[in-house]
């Protein structure tokens, strides 16, 4: 029987085709890298070391290179330019190619929305100067600029994780395996910018054993007394979704149920 080798006929080039007939542009990756620290929904950014926008903040990314795969390139541009060499989340959701957004040529990035339980010790590295955690309300009100469109960019990631927490177990990718039910409540008033109600909260996350699960083990005392909270861990039920969800009050505020 005779072995054929090489492309089949289907996918090899056409003779006719010729790529220079098309306008080049380069692909990069930007990760949006979301972390809790108390009850602040932060924002890991770096300040660019380079031109354009030299000493300006933006979100890490870089450049994807000919062998890797977009997956690949976000890691490797998380751990070369941050530090971080893991995400609890790590996904795709977006992509933007507005004609300008890079003043060097026509770059189309593909953004990534990472959540980092702990972020541990940042590391600056190759064309980013500095590396820090900054709360996202700082961006959100534009206390801060940042460059290129990634303004745009950290504001679809945050609506991102707003629907997520309602649809998807994202929430418990901010606190560690095992946490406090107001560790778990603050996660949601940080994202949605509400503040819940603790006992309807605990009943939403308490009354089905599949959402929470008890440890048996409790936090340290506080220098100020009282009795440790409990602690739990994320349960089963969270793969097919969220305990709580937003409804909207009169005047647009907002309670969970």
């Amino acid at each position: 029987m005779e072995t054929r080798t090489g492309p089949t006929s289907s996918s090899a080039v056409p003779s006719s085709y010729d790529p220079s007939r098309f306008p080049a542009f380069a692909v990069t990756v930007d990760i949006v890298i979301l972390t809790m620290s108390g009850s602040t929904l932060n924002v890991l950014l770096v300040r660019r070391g380079e031109a354009p926008f030299q000493g300006m903040w933006a979100i890490p990314g870089g450049f994807k290179r000919p062998t890797e795969t977009l997956d690949e390139a976000a890691r490797r541009e998380l751990s070369e330019e941050t530090g971080v060499d893991a995400a609890s989340l790590l996904s795709q959701f977006g992509a933007y190619g507005d004609p300008g957004r890079d003043p060097r040529m026509s770059v189309v990035t593909v953004a990534y929305l990472a959540v980092l339980r702990d972020v541990g010790e940042l590391v600056a590295g190759t064309d980013a100067a500095e590396a820090a955690i900054v709360p996202v309300a700082d961006v959100l009100t534009e206390r801060l600029d940042l460059a290129f469109d990634h303004e745009r960019i950290v504001r679809d990631a945050i609506e991102r994780v707003r629907v997520e927490l309602e649809i998807t177990g994202i929430a418990t990718a901010f606190v560690g395996t095992a946490f406090t039910l107001a560790e778990l409540r603050a996660v949601y008033e940080a994202i949605w910018g509400v503040q819940l109600d603790a006992a309807n909260f605990r009943r939403s996350v308490v009354a089905d054993e599949g959402w929470v699960i008890p440890t048996g083990r409790r936090t340290r005392p506080g220098a100020a007394g009282g009795r440790p909270a409990e602690l739990f861990r994320a349960g089963r039920a969270w793969s097919r979704g969220g305990p709580v969800h937003r409804v909207a009050r009169p005047g647009g505020r907002d309670r969970n149920r």
